[in-house]
């Protein structure tokens, strides 16, 4: 499980409301979450943290 997984959970948000809140879609959520998708931009990152009330830093890089 990812940091981004755990937050969601923690949050209990399915990757559907996650989507809806953030407006990233739940396939690329998925991804991001299965480690497929590693090139995830700046803007996808701030729309989840910001989704998830967490910083950036604290779901993707520590």
């Amino acid at each position: 499980m990812n940091k981004l997984e755990k937050y969601r959970k923690e949050a209990n948000m399915s990757q559907e409301k996650l989507s809806e809140i953030s407006g990233v879609s739940r396939n690329t959520i998925s991804q991001i979450e299965r480690g497929i998708h590693t090139n995830v931009t700046r803007s996808v990152m701030k729309n989840l943290s910001v989704a998830l009330d967490k910083t950036i830093e604290d779901i993707f890089f520590n």
